[in-house]
């Protein structure tokens, strides 16, 4: 094997670091090489010549275990050491120095079964201190064939769980936290015992809920379908400095011991958190066949079979002749956990999706067609999405068509308003002004209208969020950066639910300087966060505009009342902390009068310090009420 000596491995690392880029980098960027082609690698005096392409274009990584055979010789003295002529290939582990440094940098640029000649100059060979059978300072050739190579990754970065992928799998799906996987595994001790291994059908688990030890969920997490890898386990990861006693028929597992795992991800079923506080989990059974869902507003149509968890059947349909369900996503047609659940279906999807009594049927007693669904019941739908056809996109319409379908969105929002269904109905105001937002044209006939309309939404999407008592947030975005610093599709799903109140309102003040609805909503979201100053400021813009409004000369009133109550606690507020400032200026004085003369500066500070706390709370006081 082409060992590395001492003096020149020094010499080759310190040149490697002196490197920008890595070993094939430039490779990578330039055109690939024609058989017979020779080319410099890095500027580092290292040609590469090649002899015979490879498969594909994946090339090993450092760390990687490359599997080769090579012939060395020196251009006046023949071969001087060879695999071919031991008929056994090398192995060695990419980028550690275990060869000479011209090696390691020219098999990092080689595909699967290619054969390359390397020109290796005396600094990334065998330096000035040379081998036996190579003199000092010699130019050498490795003719290099590149057999096979596995993939090692560091999985946790600190060397406790070493995985070397034997066998890839398929696509790049790999499982998470929530997901329930099928693998198979034989656990063995350095001895070559066998101390644990499931049988040839494997075991299914959730990766949450952990197997065997720490190091095989993490292992699990970095593979794909039907990905087979070796772990090497340091005792951290393992069973620690306890071990394990026997079980059934392995042996025991002694404390420290480092474990040898051949692991195989057979299978898994990725779990989704539908609503994201764990009360609706949908499992996939069969993946759709396409990458679009169905989202909200779809009509979808679907059959299903829904259960208690002790299996008891309440419903079915779309089997034994009966017609699917079909429904309308997001418009309350079903059950809420079952409605959020289908939103995220793809076209031939089958998942089961376990719903919380929150998004089911609550704390009632309900009889549906087959059986009665006790109160509080968690229950389990077995749901196959047979087709859906998605809400018409704004950029699908004509003006006209946008015209009119705000004008229902806004409608129905208001129906959602009048029942109290705040967060629906927003989303109803939402969706009504992206049909008409500012980016669509519409002539002038129809300018006016689309003004006053999404004018409208606005205000009633802000009235949805004072209701929703999203305070904080309206009064974040009375200034529109969130909304107008960001595009809109740079905006998550959680940034539009709380873009409300004053930030909508803001919109509309944008527009209308002078509603008396929008400065009326934006002073009560300022009262109801303490920032009575500017809603003063609000309340006499509207007075202005219209000085008999009763509901602003009420709320004038209102704000009043709360001044003055604020006025009141500020006062004995200020008067406590002047009793506290008096108690400790008597006693500092006192201590002035029986310490000593070197403590009297310490003193001096404490009191200064007591005084300028006050005064700086003082001020506050007086800049917020002012």
């Amino acid at each position: 094997m082409v060992v590395v000596n001492r003096a020149s491995d020094v010499s080759q690392l310190g040149g490697v670091d002196d490197l920008d880029e890595e070993p094939g980098e430039v490779i990578e960027s330039a055109p690939p090489l024609r058989v017979g082609q020779e080319r410099e690698l890095n500027n580092s005096g290292l040609k590469k010549r090649l002899l015979h392409k490879g498969i594909g274009w994946e090339t090993p990584d450092t760390g990687d275990e490359v599997t080769v055979h090579y012939v060395g010789t020196l251009r006046d003295a023949g071969t001087f050491d060879s695999t071919r002529d031991r008929n056994e290939p090398s192995t060695f582990t990419l980028g550690r120095g275990e060869v000479v440094g011209g090696l390691d940098q020219g098999v990092a640029t080689m595909t699967k079964g290619e054969i390359a000649l390397f020109t290796v100059p005396p600094h990334l060979g065998y330096g000035e201190a040379g081998r036996h059978g190579v003199p000092p300072n010699s130019v050498v050739q490795f003719e290099v064939q590149l057999i096979s190579w596995i993939t090692v990754v560091d999985v946790c970065k600190d060397g406790g769980i070493i995985k070397k992928i034997m066998e890839k799998g398929s696509k790049n799906a790999q499982p998470g936290d929530l997901d329930e996987v099928l693998v198979k595994y034989k656990v063995k001790l350095d001895d070559d015992s066998v101390v644990a291994q499931t049988s040839e059908k494997g075991i299914e688990f959730y990766i949450k809920d952990g197997q065997l030890c720490p190091a095989l969920p993490k292992a699990i997490k970095t593979m794909k379908r039907g990905e087979k890898v070796k772990l090497i386990v340091q005792p951290q990861y393992a069973f620690g400095e306890v071990g394990r006693d026997a079980e059934n028929e392995f042996g025991l597992i002694p404390p420290t011991s480092v474990l040898t795992i051949d692991l195989e991800l057979v299978s898994f079923k990725p779990v989704i958190d539908v609503t994201g506080d764990s009360k609706v989990f949908k499992k996939i059974l069969v993946e759709g066949a396409d990458t679009i869902a169905a989202s909200e507003g779809a009509t979808v149509t679907v059959r299903y079979t829904a259960k208690l968890e002790d299996g008891t059947i309440f419903e079915k349909k779309g089997f034994d002749g009966e017609d699917p369900l079909q429904f309308i996503t997001d418009e309350e047609q079903v059950i809420s956990g079952l409605d959020q659940a289908v939103a995220t279906m793809m076209k031939g999807e089958q998942s089961i999706v376990t719903i919380h009594p929150e998004y089911g049927y609550g704390s009632i007693e309900v009889k549906r067609d087959i059986s009665i669904i006790p109160p509080n019941s968690n229950i389990i739908y077995e749901v196959e999405m047979l087709d859906f056809v998605k809400e018409k996109a704004s950029w699908e319409m004509s003006e006209q068509e946008k015209i009119e379908t705000a004008g229902r969105k806004k409608e129905e929002g208001n129906l959602l308003f009048k029942s109290g269904k705040y967060q629906r109905a927003g989303k109803k105001y939402d969706k009504a002004v992206d049909c008409i937002s500012e980016d669509g044209y519409f002539g002038d006939s129809d300018h006016k209208v689309v003004k006053a309309l999404r004018v409208s939404c606005w205000l009633n999407g802000a009235a949805c969020c004072l209701k929703l008592n999203n305070f904080n947030v309206a009064i974040e975005l009375y200034s529109m950066r969130i909304f107008f610093g960001k595009g809109k599709q740079e905006i998550d799903e959680s940034e539009r639910l709380k873009f409300c109140g004053t930030g909508k309102i803001g919109v509309v003040l944008d527009i209308e300087f002078h509603n008396v609805k929008a400065l009326y909503r934006r002073a009560k979201a300022y009262m109801e966060t303490a920032d009575l100053v500017l809603a003063e400021l609000d309340i006499k813009k509207a007075l202005e505009v219209e000085p008999q409004n009763r509901e602003v000369k009420l709320m004038q009133k209102n704000l009043k009342q709360l001044q003055g109550e604020s006025n009141k606690r500020d006062a004995t507020l200020y008067t406590n902390m002047f009793a506290h400032m008096r108690n400790e200026s008597s006693v500092a004085t006192k201590k002035l009068k029986v310490e000593k003369a070197e403590d009297k500066k310490g003193d001096a500070e404490v009191v200064a310090t007591a005084m300028g706390k006050v005064a700086v709370s003082s001020d506050s006081g007086m800049a917020v009420d002012s």
